[in-house]
């Protein structure tokens, strides 16, 4: 039969004030880019900081004010707009401008301390002393969060395989650059850039071949339409279902830092600037359960007997893995790492037990966590020793008695990790634990009991920290870095909301709980 080309085109459906968030993004990321061409050296940093503060901000202005006809399925249904997709856009645009505030600030000096004169140049070489000689600044970091954070806020909102890989391609990529622009320890930035640039290579390719297989099941890269596959199965083609599957989450367990596929996480969090660290633990991992949350509600729900039990098992190696090897780190990045990846595997929790009070739990947890752990790595980011971050454990003995209010600080975002009463932490697991135990059977028990127990093992590690600052002689000389006006400003925003969750979760809890109904056509 000869191939007739059909003269009919359909033009797509699309809504641009509901794609107005990710749009404003992107402009706002080619005018810094435009800005790191054009304007002159001298006031490039002080212009690529308010064009990305400013865009966040009109990005943000366009989400909220977007009414409910103006919402929904568009771009020919591969991207959902919704409330659960609203608020994962709003919480991620509060933690790009935590991010950003946190990566402007200057520290007292000419640029922003944190990042490399040139990134191009050689660590040590004679291109970057005279580039650091000069007051060069790596301002491009700008533009590349904006572009980072178009992404994240396209993953949640993706309603196909092939969108929602294009969105990881586009978050992912300027977060390998940004790994890589420490202004010291510089060859141990670019390590953890090429192995963050690396495994997620390799989990994008684990992503793109899982949707092909699916593709060859259902016929649709449409979660709806794989949902309706899956439902009507003949049995044909089900020897491509589960590895489908299995691949796809590989590639998106990956950007949470579950276990197995956390190798890269604690390397990329010692190595990357403290202000993209920050960023990344917090964004990064907020859009990803965004798009594990529609993939698994939407696309594979009607499955789930067939995989759940791999996930069941991820989730407890993620809580108990995170949680054993945080008690042995010196480093206090590396630590935070292995903390970062127990909380991943508490939000797994809730997201396994399949009801609309689990994603309440995770809309709760991603926002509560989010935002403590941005103010921590802007903690870290100011405490110093001889210019150069104090992450070593043994530098922070004493830390209390010297700077009483940043220790109090991080001292209280520590207990909130731990999950202590009347902190954001303690509410968070409570919202992520309570549907595991009401809705996942025997695997969810077992799943809050490993969890608890977990928690109590991070603990420990915290409050260990907390010990090391108050109660142990000062060995060095440690200080915290000032002027740093814009970090104070996200670390008093973090303890606020840190303290305002914990004693008042009513409002939040309340938005996430309306925010919880998913568009599933």
């Amino acid at each position: 039969m000869p191939f007739v080309l059909s003269t009919a085109f359909e033009v797509p459906d699309i809504s641009y004030w509901a794609l107005s968030p990710m749009i404003v993004l992107l402009v706002g990321a080619f005018v810094g880019v435009l800005v790191e061409a054009f304007a002159p050296r001298p006031k490039r940093h002080l212009a690529q900081v308010v064009v990305a503060l400013a865009t966040v901000v009109v990005s943000f202005a366009a989400l909220v004010l977007m009414t409910g006809d103006q919402v929904g399925v568009t771009v020919g249904g591969t991207v959902v707009v919704d409330e659960a997709t609203r608020f994962f856009q709003g919480a991620l645009l509060v933690m790009g401008l935590l991010g950003l505030l946190v990566m402007a600030d200057r520290l007292g000096g000419e640029t922003a301390d944190a990042f490399t004169p040139m990134g191009a140049a050689s660590p040590g070489s004679n291109l970057e002393a005279q580039a650091a000689r000069k007051g060069w600044a790596t301002t491009e970091v700008f533009p590349l969060t904006l572009f980072a954070l178009a992404g994240m806020l396209l993953f949640p909102a993706s309603n196909d395989l092939l969108t929602m890989f294009v969105a990881l391609e586009v978050l992912s990529l300027p977060l390998y650059l940004m790994s890589g622009l420490a202004r010291r320890r510089r060859l141990l930035s670019q390590e953890a850039a090429m192995k963050y640039f690396l495994l997620g290579a390799f989990s994008s390719g684990f992503f793109l071949f899982g949707a092909a297989l699916l593709y060859g099941y259902a016929g649709s890269l449409h979660l709806a339409d794989i949902a309706e596959a899956t439902s009507t199965s003949n049995g044909n083609f089900e020897g491509l279902l589960l590895p489908g599957v299995a691949m796809v989450i590989v590639g998106l367990l990956f950007k949470v830092g579950a276990v197995p596929f956390h190798s890269w996480t604690p390397d990329v969090y010692q190595g990357a600037p403290s202000p993209v660290t920050g960023f990344m633990a917090a964004a990064t991992k907020a859009a990803a359960f965004g798009a594990l949350v529609r993939l698994f509600y939407v696309g594979l729900e009607t499955t789930r007997w067939e995989w759940d039990l791999g996930v069941v098992v991820i989730a407890a190696l993620t809580m108990v893995v995170g949680a054993v090897l945080s008690v042995t780190q010196t480093d206090i990045k590396r630590l935070l790492a292995y903390s970062a990846i127990s909380h991943a595997g508490f939000i797994l929790v809730a997201l396994i037990a399949f009801d609309v009070t689990a994603i309440t739990g995770v809309l709760f947890y991603v926002v509560a966590y989010g935002i403590s752990t941005i103010a921590v790595f802007a903690i870290v980011h100011l405490v110093r020793e001889r210019g150069a971050e104090a992450t070593h454990l043994s530098q922070w003995a004493g830390l209390g008695r010297r700077h009483p209010w940043i220790s109090a600080s991080f001292s209280l975002l520590m207990l909130a990790f731990a999950g202590i009463p009347l902190t954001s932490g303690f509410t968070a697991k409570v919202a992520a634990f309570m549907p595991a135990l009401e809705h996942g059977g025997l695997s969810g028990t077992v799943l809050v009991v490993i969890g608890v127990l977990a928690s109590a093992v991070t603990a420990f590690v915290y409050v260990r920290l907390i010990v090391l600052m108050y109660f142990t002689e000062p060995t060095g000389e440690v200080a915290v870095a000032a002027p740093a006006t814009m970090s104070l400003v996200v670390i008093t925003v973090g303890v606020v909301v840190t303290i305002a969750l914990g004693v008042f979760p009513g409002p939040l809890l309340e938005l996430a709980e309306q925010s919880s109904v998913l568009i599933t056509r």
